[in-house]
């Protein structure tokens, strides 16, 4: 007997089930989701039949390919008890020695119902099995657990189901599995109708009639002809592969499902048929850790990774990726969408370049990612040739559509795609229909979260797109066209900053930042507008302001100043604006210095000639804050009366608060404490902003919350620590509400770390200095890095390190 199908098809104990060829943990039917570690430790438990397994031998095991501490053992052990909940004592732990299973263990033997997923009905056993002409699949499908449930959910409600996506996505692995696994509910079989070969629409029912060995009465095959031969037969189709004959299969799964009740179809294509029943299953990517993410430290939990290994073992049977190689295949299984052919061809790749040089390589997939198996069709054994594909089933005026929006790096709306895409030969409404258009054939993906559908090209489909507009020759009047659109954009953003919320403010303006970017490195380059990437620089500084972007706006600004430097007659005012965000964020990653002073007192110049009020507030708090960061207490008050003066001749309620917050502490630097809470308290008795509503782009931070820290610091100097305490723990709440990087670490520099070490709360100054570090570090803000060393330090000498 061959030894696989002795293998036991899944482990019962008490209420729980074990399904080892699915790695899936059930209770009470329903699956428990359990990370892959934790799913390894468990088998080795269950394997051991009840003997106790040393810890050693456990991380050997679930961790071969390299040394773990003991600690990510135990949370997996604690990851079990949980999905144990009420019978965690499953799992014993035997002091000195390791861990136990003391379940009850049944082993049950392959039966019909294993092939179903958790919550399907399984069909009866019947043998012989149906008649088919499906081929067995060659090698396992990995990662699609959720989309197999999804889509026979989808079967079993609906008649007609079709499964769309871009080329290589999967769609025809995902629609012969499931045809396998429904293959025992229709007596009269599931079959397979490949229309990839045909070039003639009219020979669609002829493929239908030929799969299913049909002898028409008629003499010809018609989508009515074919249905009425079948209206007895209680059968599904799968008809993969449709997009270009797309009417045709509409017709004729139409047809079918009229003369015929007892028939399903499954239909793949890149495109939806449109036709009357019809269900659509947009197939997802292979998942892959998001960026940033926690789940990045067991990415092989995620089906893209899983298929990389699995594939790449197959070239190299050696192959067992340590932390810093599982690192880059996340990467590169990212930048390649998480396409499963995109994917395999890139693991076959991996055994002669090794996954560094894979890694660099990626910029030019279309000549690396070729090479795919040699039975597959033509349009699969290159990435090019799975994109050719698409773009030749394209209108002339899609495809002119479709290159002209690579050029967005990232999502856009349909204004700014008809910004860019439209010229004198292709109107703006006929830019709006081909988008529409494009979505459905999975080139362009459309996202409807939130108040504004914002669409996005997947970075294969881009990098084919841009290839196709650089051989059209149109990339530098779209790239023009492209970066022009942006200062007219972000001219208004500062303004409207200060009534918007700013979460919802982020949301239009932070979605742009890879756009803006993409803008400015055309303009600055030789064959681009050097004007334009100076207004733009200077329009895109709020939201570097925002997003705590400061390493970044000082290289962009550094940049649109030399440009300005070298042209006659430049604008002032734009000098004025760039120099003092130059002057904002040298401050905070230089420190400081005489630089960071020079741009400031070069903004207040341009601002006295002229006369604009907000820049000179803007240029002397700027001069006030580089003097009280150098000691220079003396003169940043001098700084502060002058600030006081100018807010007392001004409109401007929001002038008049920062100038109380600037005396304030400076008198508290001089000693005099007394004075300098009057003059804080007083920044909080007149206008207040609501919290998301704060004038950071004026100030680069919330002065509010900078202000009320330092006050704390006041209360504890006064003998009032139990106030001053509360007062740090509501501006951090404040804090982290707003999300800004440098409001953040001026609050936990200013207030949370002094006032936790002051007070002896060595646990609060941990949790402080430790978040310091990580947003300075974060952010790139040097400034409030050194800081953060200097209290790390305190506190090592406080805990007697």
């Amino acid at each position: 007997m061959d030894a696989a199908s002795e293998a036991p098809a899944s482990v019962a104990f008490g209420r729980f089930r074990v399904l080892p060829h699915r790695r899936e943990l059930l209770a009470d039917g329903r699956p428990i989701k359990l990370g892959g570690r934790a799913f390894d430790v468990l088998m080795a438990l269950i394997e051991a039949r009840g003997a106790v397994i040393g810890k050693d031998a456990l991380m050997a095991r679930v961790w071969f390919d390299r040394i773990v501490e003991e600690n990510n053992l135990q949370a997996q052990i604690s990851a079990l008890r949980a999905a144990f909940g009420a019978e965690r004592k499953l799992i014993r732990t035997v002091p000195r020695r390791g861990y136990q299973f003391t379940g009850e263990i049944r082993i049950l033997q392959a039966n019909p119902d294993e092939r179903a997923g958790p919550g399907e009905a399984a069909a009866e056993p019947q043998s012989p099995l149906p008649p088919t002409n499906l081929s067995e699949p060659i090698c396992e499908l990995i990662g699609r657990d959720d989309e197999l449930r999804e889509i026979l959910s989808l079967a079993a409600a609906h008649r007609l189901v079709t499964l769309t996506g871009p080329g290589g996505i999967g769609k025809t692995r995902l629609g012969s599995e499931v045809a396998h696994r429904l293959l025992p509910n229709f007596v009269d079989g599931v079959w397979a109708i490949e229309l990839a070969p045909l070039s003639d629409p009219e020979l669609v029912p002829v493929a239908v009639a030929t799969a299913l060995g049909l002898e028409l009465t008629s003499g010809t095959a018609s989508p009515l002809s074919v249905a009425r031969a079948l209206r007895s037969k209680q059968l599904m189709l799968v008809l993969d592969n449709c997009e270009h004959v797309v009417e045709a299969v509409a017709q004729m799964a139409e047809a079918l499902l009229r003369a015929d009740p007892a028939a399903r179809v499954i239909v793949t294509s890149r495109e939806p048929l449109r036709a009357e029943g019809e269900w659509v299953y947009p197939v997802p990517p292979l998942a892959v850790p998001a960026e940033g993410s926690p789940d990045s430290e067991e990415p092989f939990r995620y089906g893209a990774i899983r298929l990389f290994v699995e594939r790449a073992r197959a070239a190299a049977p050696h192959f067992s990726p340590e932390a810093r190689v599982a690192a880059a295949i996340v990467g590169i299984c990212r930048r390649l969408d998480g396409i499963p052919l995109a994917i395999e061809l890139a693991a076959a790749r991996m055994a002669t370049l090794g996954i560094e040089e894979l890694a660099a390589r990626l910029d030019d997939r279309f000549w690396l990612l070729t090479g795919g198996h040699r039975t597959a069709m033509p349009r699969h054994q290159t990435l090019r040739a799975t994109l050719d594909w698409s773009y030749e089933l394209l209108t002339e005026p899609e495809r002119v559509v479709l290159r002209r929006l690579a050029i967005f790096p990232s999502g856009f709306t349909l204004p700014a795609a008809s910004a860019v895409a439209t010229d004198d030969e292709i109107a703006a409404s006929e830019v709006v229909d081909c988008i529409a258009n494009l979505v459905p054939k999975s080139l362009v993906t459309a996202d409807a979260g939130g108040a504004m559908v914002r669409y996005r090209l997947l970075e294969t489909t881009r990098a084919y797109s841009l290839e196709k507009l650089v051989q059209a020759g149109e990339f530098e009047a779209v790239a023009r066209r492209h970066a022009r659109r942006y200062p007219d954009l972000f001219e208004g953003a500062e303004a409207e900053a200060e009534t918007r919320p700013t979460d919802e403010w982020l949301a239009d303006y932070g979605s742009t930042i890879d756009n803006l970017r993409a803008a400015l490195d055309w303009a600055f380059s030789p064959v681009g507008d050097a004007s334009i990437g100076v207004a733009l620089t200077a329009a895109a500084v709020p939201l570097w302001t925002h997003l705590s972007l400061v390493e970044e706006c000082r290289y962009r600004v550094e940049q649109g100043l030399a440009s300005l430097g070298r042209r006659e007659g430049s604008d002032k005012r734009r000098e004025m604006q760039l120099v003092a965000a130059l002057g904002a964020a040298l401050m905070y990653t230089r420190g400081a210095t005489s630089e960071t002073r020079a741009a400031f007192v070069r903004a207040l110049e341009i601002a006295d000639s002229l006369d604009d009020t907000d820049y000179r507030l803007r240029a002397l708090s700027g001069l006030w804050v580089d003097r009280m960061n150098d000691g220079a207490v003396g003169d940043a008050m001098r700084l502060a009366e002058r600030l006081s003066l100018l807010a007392s001749s001004l409109a401007d309620p929001i002038a008049l608060q920062i100038a109380e917050g600037t005396m304030g502490f400076a008198l508290h630097f001089l000693g005099d404490q007394v004075n300098a809470r009057r003059h804080i308290e007083r920044m909080f008795s007149g206008y207040v902003p609501e919290l998301h509503n704060r004038p950071i782009i004026r100030f680069q931070f919330d002065p509010w919350i900078t202000a009320r820290m330092r006050l704390a610091v006041i209360l504890w100097l006064q003998g009032y620590p139990d106030q001053a305490t509360r007062t740090v723990e509501r501006c951090i709440d404040d804090a982290l509400s707003i999300n800004h990087a440098v409001t953040l670490c001026n609050a936990f520099a200013q207030g949370a770390c002094p006032i936790a070490l002051l007070t002896g709360d060595l646990e609060a100054a941990e949790r402080s200095v430790t978040m310091l570090l990580y947003r300075a570090e974060r952010s790139g803000l040097c400034f409030w890095h050194a800081d953060a060393r200097c209290f790390e330090g305190v506190l090592a000498m406080s805990l007697g390190d």
